[in-house]
């Protein structure tokens, strides 16, 4: 079955419902979403979004404090315009329904949280539940919008690229797309097909990402032959609740921005080692230090101390981490909070320009998936919800310059073929690639590299890559086999990076190669041969 739409937005997060309330206005809009459209990495962020909107804080400080946390690597333009157009954003969220939380001492003001790296407080929140938050106000506002369809329980297989016209120059034509309770491959035929399928944190085994982060965008994009851009820049966020019943449970860093402090089992502290910000220093510097303790020590993990502040304070600002650890026999008024780095945000993607387009015409990316150039070696925190509505607009914005002028490609795209394929009776091999693929990721490419651990894993994602894609093409599509070819695509993209930069900055740290290069100062951009 083919199925027409002017836009094919793929993901459910910030960045596709805020582009999809906005491009509905121009025509009918298709969202596919593997799961329920609640269900993103937008849901689970705690912490907030930064912009500037108090009168001490400045444009100038944000972009400073961003600057310094991207090692480097951040385009200073991008920086510029994301920060300076967070308030008309922002203001934007509001308007559609966002309740962020008010200050207790004024409720005409916005209460403004601090976290690592920053220099001031300027972290809008919703409470420890700001994504959730935003994705209500985002899905109610959607569910209201008559041109916009949400296919629930879809996932992207593969985009349709072809050439097209007397040049024959490469097009995005749309994608195919699996519906997962029905088992049918559909073609979705676009006039722009935008890609907001969040990260791939579920390529390592320990990670505060929810199952559906398995990267499926980005290797959509590649395998079509997209840039794509700092793959090895992978964020592990320091404090990952450390707890057998507690599956992915992120404490946000919006707890060491209100005096939490880190400490090793033995109560001593130990971030003054590291940096002058101590437990407020950048997620890199607390992610390895965190890292290296734990192995010198030999614990499981360290503390996060915030028992010092006032208990209703503790309770009214951070509600659902206290009722998580509460549920865990942790009382974090009076009990220290045991926590490790976990896989969490990847600061490459697919490479876009300032208006979210990709190289391939009429494919775009926004959000997790993409690399804009804002978060540069080491994403500050709580610049990815503002960097996924500014860009939602941008593309808005370039679209509508010459949506008028575009039609509906007539090309001839030939229906997904199943034919030769069988149903597959041995789901034993899914299960046991994942599980081999996501600890090769953990032990050889994590916190701290080396040349010997990235060429190790090299050869295992190497030997699976074969095995997957034979597998894959003698059975049926199911969403666990695309999402295993999927993570397997996006681990080789990781170490392929991780090889290129001979070098240390930000989150790629390699103790072959333990300074920074000037010769380095670039992006690692790789391309599908």
């Amino acid at each position: 079955m083919e199925f027409k739409t002017d836009f094919l937005i793929i993901g459910s997060g910030i960045a596709g419902l805020s582009l999809a309330i906005k491009v509905s206005t121009l025509g009918s809009v298709a969202i596919v979403t593997k799961k329920e459209k609640s269900e993103s990495n937008t849901n689970y962020a705690q912490g907030g979004i930064a912009a500037v909107t108090d009168q001490d804080d400045s444009f100038g400080e944000h972009i400073h404090d961003t600057l310094i946390c991207g090692g480097g690597l951040c385009k200073k333009d991008v920086v510029e315009f994301i920060v300076k157009e967070a308030p008309a954003r922002i203001q934007e969220l509001i308007e559609w329904g966002v309740n962020f939380t008010k200050s207790a001492e004024d409720p005409g003001i916005y209460d403004l949280g601090r976290e690592g790296g920053h220099s001031r407080r300027r972290v809008l929140h919703a409470k420890d539940l700001t994504g959730y938050e935003i994705e209500r106000a985002l899905n109610e506002k959607v569910s209201h919008l008559k041109n916009v369809q949400i296919f629930e329980n879809h996932i992207g297989i593969d985009l349709i690229v072809k050439k097209e016209g007397a040049a024959q120059v490469k097009r995005c034509l749309g994608a195919y797309v699996l519906d997962i309770e029905k088992n049918d491959v559909h073609t979705y035929r676009a006039k722009y097909t935008i890609l907001c399928t969040g990260g791939a944190g579920k390529v390592y085994l320990i990670t505060t990402n929810p199952d559906i982060a398995t990267g499926d965008g980005l290797a959509m994009a590649y395998r079509a032959g997209a840039q794509i851009a700092n793959m090895e820049f992978i964020q592990f966020h320091p404090t990952c609740l450390y707890h057998p019943d507690a599956k992915s449970f992120l404490i946000s860093e919006a707890v060491r921005g209100e005096g939490g402090i880190l400490r090793l089992k033995n109560g001593t502290t130990f971030m003054e080692k590291y940096h002058t910000m101590k437990s407020l220093a950048p997620r890199d510097v607390v992610a390895k230090a965190i890292d290296t303790e734990i192995k010198q020590s030999g614990d499981e993990y360290v503390l996060l101390d915030i028992t010092h502040r006032e208990r209703d304070f503790i309770i009214n600002r951070f509600p659902n981490i206290y009722n998580k650890c509460l549920e865990l026999g942790i009382d974090i008024t009076c009990d220290l909070i045991p926590v490790v780095p976990a896989a969490h945000y990847i600061c490459g993607g697919i490479a876009v320009d300032h208006y979210g387009r990709t190289s391939i015409p009429h494919l775009f990316a926004c959000g997790e998936v993409s690399c804009t150039g804002l978060h540069g070696a080491n994403r500050l925190a709580s610049n990815s919800l503002l960097e996924a509505v500014v860009y939602s607009h941008r593309i808005y914005t370039d679209i509508s310059r010459d949506y008028l002028n575009t039609t509906q490609s007539d090309t001839f795209i030939a229906p997904w073929d199943p034919s030769g394929a069988t149903e597959s009776d041995d789901s034993v091999v899914v299960t046991h690639n994942w599980d081999e693929i996501r600890r090769c990721m953990w032990n050889y490419v994590g916190i701290v590299r080396s040349n010997k651990r990235l060429e190790r894993a090299q050869r295992r994602i190497d030997l699976i890559q074969k095995e997957i894609d034979e597998y894959y093409w003698n059975f049926k599509v199911t969403k666990d086999l695309i999402e295993l070819r999927n993570i397997t695509t996006v681990a080789g993209l990781i170490v392929k990076s991780a090889f290129l930069r001979k070098e240390s900055r930000g989150l790629h740290y390699n103790i072959d190669f333990p300074e920074t290069r000037e010769e380095f100062k670039t992006n690692t951009i790789i391309t599908k041969e």
